[in-house]
Formats: C-alpha cells, structure tokens, sequence
C-alpha cells in the first residue's frame, strides 16, 4: 500500500475543501439523503449512513445541516428526486488509473460532464472494469503520529480489528476492512490517540510516481472532476512527489 502518498493527497483534497465548502456540504448532503433514504435514519443500524455523517463532519458541516440531510432521506422529504450511483473509470496524464464515483439526478448530463473533463485535460474514459481491478476497498484512518509509540499504536490498532499499519507523513496509517473502520477508529480516539483523518476509500494495489508537469496536469484534472456537482470522491493510483504536492496545494 502507498500510505505515505495516500494521505498526502487527503491533505491536498483538505486544502481544496476549505476553499470550496459549500459545495462540498451539497456533496455530503446528498449523500447522506442517499444513504438514509436506502437504508433509515439510524447511523447505528446504517452504515453507509454512518460513513456519510462522517465524511460531512471532516469538512467542518454543521450537525443541524447533516440531520436535516438525515430527516429528509428517511422521511423522503427532498420531493421525487432520486440519485444514481455511478461509477467511470479512465486513465489521467502519466498513465495514471482514475476512478469517479458520483450520484447523480440526470445520469446523461453526469456522463457528458465527465467525458468533457476527461477529453479537456488530456485524460482517457474508459470501460467499466478498465481500472477498478487495480484497486481494493478499505477502511483508513490516520492517527497523529506526533508522541506516538510505534509498539503502543500497533498494540492498540490490531487489537481493535486493524491488519496494517505503516508509518506515513507525520501520521500513523491505519488499515483495515471496510466493515471494521468504525470500531477500529472508535478504540483508537477512547484510548487517547488523535484522529486526523478516516474514510473508506478505493486504495491502489500499486501506485505511478507521477511529478512535474505531469503532476499538474493531474491535478487540474481531479481539481476539475471534484468541481463536478455530481461527483462526490475521485481516486487515482498516482505517487505525486511532496514537493509537488506541496507546491499544487499552495503550502
């Protein structure tokens, strides 16, 4: 697993996210209407649900605005709208694996958009299933790493369900199944550890170093797809150098 570029692009997704948090909040909304609307309004009996409310609480979204999103998904409050999931695969500058996940209201208007996107900025569609093999679904978290023993975080990780660890970017990365992500980040917050980040998220089985110009060129593309109202997570199999991270954030 690429751990170390792995959250070194959650800090890039952050910095953007700050910049542009309305939209992220429609983002997560509609998510969360989702995930209600299939599956109730408990985030204990739900947890896709549970993943949702938490996605919208790392981009700071007020707790009245994600029961309202709650509320209107179970009780079907937003009207006769419905969202479909979709999934596009393609391939970026470098030859770099990209996979869109979105939900959406007019499955045409999403498919033009990322096409558009993909054609603009010098990236390729492809089929279903051209790219998703190269990655697996896991559940992540990273943990402040600052003052952390690696015994201590291991011990502590493992035993609540974890089957990796590595040591990234100033944070101790987490790895498990999706199922246990949960439990796993619930026993490291009680035993005092400081969550930064934890998602379930579509990780590479082995990354592209990607730098320069081409690095931009990335990530003007993810830059643009994330601009995408319909899109709501885009993952790529790149190893983007720190120092061009660095600088394409604006750190």
């Amino acid at each position: 697993m690429a751990g170390h570029s792995k959250w070194a692009n959650i800090k890039h997704r952050k910095a953007r996210q700050d910049k542009v948090r309305g939209k992220m909040w429609s983002k997560c909304s509609r998510a969360i209407i989702v995930a209600a609307r299939q599956g109730g309004g408990d985030p204990e009996m739900n947890l896709a649900l549970r993943y949702a409310i938490d996605d919208a609480k790392a981009v700071n979204m007020p707790k009245d605005t994600i029961e309202k999103a709650i509320k209107k998904g179970a009780g079907g409050l937003d009207g006769n709208v419905e969202y479909t999931p979709m999934r596009f695969e393609g391939y970026g500058p470098g030859g770099v694996a990209i996979m869109i996940d979105c939900l959406t209201d007019n499955v045409n208007r999403t498919a033009s958009e990322v096409r558009m996107v993909f054609d603009k900025y010098h990236g390729k569609l492809g089929v279903s299933g051209s790219v998703a093999y190269g990655f697996t679904q896991r559940g992540y978290v990273a943990v402040a790493a600052e003052g952390v023993a690696e015994d201590a975080i291991i011990e502590k990780a493992i035993e609540a369900g974890a089957d990796d660890v590595h040591r990234g970017d100033g944070v101790w990365e987490i790895y498990s199944a999706p199922h246990d992500l949960h439990s796993v980040k619930a026993a490291l917050e009680n035993a005092g550890f400081r969550v930064e980040s934890s998602e379930v998220a579509m990780l590479p089985n082995n990354t592209v170093e990607c730098s320069g110009p081409t690095a931009e060129r990335l990530m003007k593309l993810i830059d643009a797809f994330e601009d995408l109202d319909d899109v709501q997570k885009v993952y790529t199999n790149a190893q983007i150098a720190d120092a061009d991270l660095a600088r394409l954030a604006g750190d």
